[in-house]
């Protein structure tokens, strides 16, 4: 005959359970450690009390035969393992953290409270209903067999998201590189796919699976100054510490790249035919890769024609034949009034006899490096056209705007008859083509489209020295090296 259960133990149980949930909403989220405290104090009393009532929470068994005893039983049960799963949950929310990652730790937090519901509510069925949990759980297990099988790219994306949200290898926003090309900056993340911005403006979509799988760099991390890594081979025609030097001026002259770290010049080998070089410089975005190389390919090219560094052919081409070096009819000696004008665009377009003698009245200009050539406000009493070496437009002791053979000054003046808005200083020792406004004016009155081409180029110079944005090299006027007289 079952032994009857003593009644004011379990009265005491089910009034220390309904007690402690309502010490439990009434403490609030924030507080956890009092909340914890007072959950281990309540939970502590109802294991007593459920000892001392003579029940098993861990054993389902019918000791008893009135129904009021086995009510108490049956709900003393289920408040004790609720007490016990929010005893172990304040314990997942207190310890369980991440430095610096709130949204990592509330994460695995909440996947761990799920997993001890989910336990709770089992050994409830099993311990306190009686119900045959291993039957229910082989059917789950095939359900989900299929279920698994049916959404196993769904799955594996989801649990993905979830690894790589732990992860975090990156963050919206973030530029980064895929191991099978894809580049892009980070638009949106979902724990289903990854949405990635391309330089082309197109939108890719990555399910996280995929993603997970894949190698990545991140350009954002820590910074987005990311190193660019240009290789060139020069012709031995010169010693390699001159032409390391022409190299490094050139590095130091471009404005696009970034200064915060010095760029620097490597030599890495070196043959009968030509010397390999790297250029290592740093950009402040990924986005800015490609102007900027646009410009140190430019500015190296100018620096190398004017100073006699000649590009060498690939190591390769050698045994096909024995071309010169690319460059190599290119001297030192610098370019004549003729090509000079030839090179500007607006001069281009003039008769052969009229350039010619706009040309022969020019005279040349010497000025050593650091030299003012016109200070802030000053006017000029005549055009200008580099012939060699690096000029820097400043405003405000900030530098504007760089210009370099082939490219004209002092037209503003000229034509507005106002004072230049910068000053122009020689960052290397230069040479300069000098025409005076009484040419000028002789050769603008017969041909008012030039007045036009330079006032055009004039106002887009303005442009560029009043933003933050240096001036881009397809708005420069090229130099035509090694031009044919004509």
């Amino acid at each position: 005959m079952p032994t009857p259960l003593p009644l004011v133990p379990l009265v005491m149980l089910n009034l220390l359970g309904v007690a402690g949930i309502i010490v439990w909403h009434l403490q609030g989220r924030g507080r956890p450690n009092a909340r914890l405290i007072v959950q281990i104090i309540f939970f502590a009393a109802m294991t007593a009390a459920l000892f001392t009532a003579q029940v098993a929470p861990f054993r389902f068994e019918r000791i008893h035969e009135e129904v009021f005893a086995r009510f108490l039983v049956d709900c003393g049960k289920v408040l004790w393992w609720t007490h016990l799963a929010w005893a172990v949950i304040g314990f997942t929310r207190i310890y369980i953290v991440l430095d610096k990652r709130p949204r990592e730790a509330r994460l695995i937090q909440d996947l761990l409270v799920a997993v001890v519901y989910l336990g709770t509510t089992l050994s409830m069925m099993a311990f306190v209903f009686g119900v045959p949990i291993g039957t229910l759980l082989a059917t789950s297990g095939v359900v989900a067999i299929i279920l698994g099988l049916a959404l196993q790219n769904t799955l594996s994306d989801v649990f993905s998201g979830i690894a790589l949200t732990i992860g975090r290898p990156y963050v919206l926003g973030d530029w980064i590189l895929l191991a099978d090309g894809t580049e892009g900056r980070v638009v949106a993340s979902n724990w289903r796919a990854t949405c990635i911005l391309t330089s082309a403006n197109n939108l890719i979509v990555l399910p996280n699976s995929v993603l997970a799988k894949l190698g990545l760099t991140n350009f954002s991390r820590p910074t987005e100054t990311h190193q660019i890594k240009l290789p060139m081979r020069i012709a031995p025609t010169l010693p390699p510490g001159v032409s390391m030097e022409v190299l490094s001026l050139a590095l130091d002259s471009c404005k696009l790249i970034s200064k915060e770290v010095p760029p620097t010049v490597a030599l890495k080998k070196m043959d009968a035919m030509g010397i390999d070089v790297e250029l290592l410089f740093y950009v402040s975005a990924p986005g800015e890769r490609v102007a900027a190389c646009n410009e140190v390919i430019d500015v190296v090219f100018r620096h190398c024609a004017e100073n006699g560094v000649s590009l060498a052919m690939p190591a390769g081409s050698y045994v096909f034949g024995t071309q010169s070096p690319i460059g190599s009819h290119l001297t030192p000696t610098m370019l004549s009034t003729r090509e000079l004008l030839r090179a500007v665009p607006a001069f281009a377009a003039l008769p052969l006899d009229e350039r010619n003698a706009l040309g022969s009245q020019a005279t040349t200009r010497q000025f050593p490096a650091g030299a003012t050539i016109v200070a802030e406000n000053e006017t000029f009493s005549s055009l200008m056209i580099i012939q060699s070496g690096v000029v820097c437009r400043r405003q405000n002791g900030k530098d504007i705007e760089r210009l370099y053979p082939g490219e004209i000054f002092g037209a503003r003046h000229l034509l507005s008859d106002t004072p230049e808005s910068g000053s122009f200083e020689a960052l290397t020792e230069i040479s300069v083509f000098v025409i005076a406004k009484e040419a000028l004016d002789k050769v603008v009155g017969s041909h008012p489209e030039l007045a036009e081409d330079l006032a055009s180029r004039l106002s887009r110079t303005i442009s560029d020295g009043q933003s933050d944005t240096p001036p881009s090299q397809t708005e420069k006027t090229p130099v035509l090296w090694a031009m044919p007289n004509g």
